[in-house]
């Protein structure tokens, strides 16, 4: 096989493979978004449905990088973080598994508030 050929044949079948490989990476986003909104869901009392709190003293957590947010929650769970209201958050963090901390982190920094309508 001449070298031609080989780069036509790899050529084709990047390009035969790309969309697939986008689409299933489309889809495993939406699937993770999901399951992160779902078990956020005790979150949003205090950080807000979109992760904008309501309440001065608790943060925003809309927009927050993953590593970050992740990284969070495990100080929250070793009892690294203490000051504050943090006593609140030990409690939740407890009960996280590493996964549920992956998909909260990934929802909060993907959702976007919807902006409220006027009527005007």
């Amino acid at each position: 096989m001449t070298k031609n050929l080989r780069v036509k044949l790899r050529l084709i079948l990047y390009t035969l493979l790309f969309p697939i490989t986008a689409f299933a990476t489309e889809v495993v986003a939406e699937t993770q978004f999901s399951q992160g909104k779902e078990k956020a869901i005790v979150c949003m009392t205090c950080h807000g449905v979109d992760g904008i709190s309501t309440i001065d003293t608790y943060p925003n957590l809309q927009g927050q990088k993953q590593a970050y947010f992740i990284a969070a929650l495990k100080a929250y769970k070793l009892r690294q973080r203490n000051d504050g209201l943090a006593i609140l958050m030990h409690a939740q963090a407890d009960v996280l598994s590493d996964k549920d901390m992956q998909d909260i982190a990934f929802y909060f920094n993907q959702v976007k508030s919807t902006p409220v309508k006027s009527d005007d």
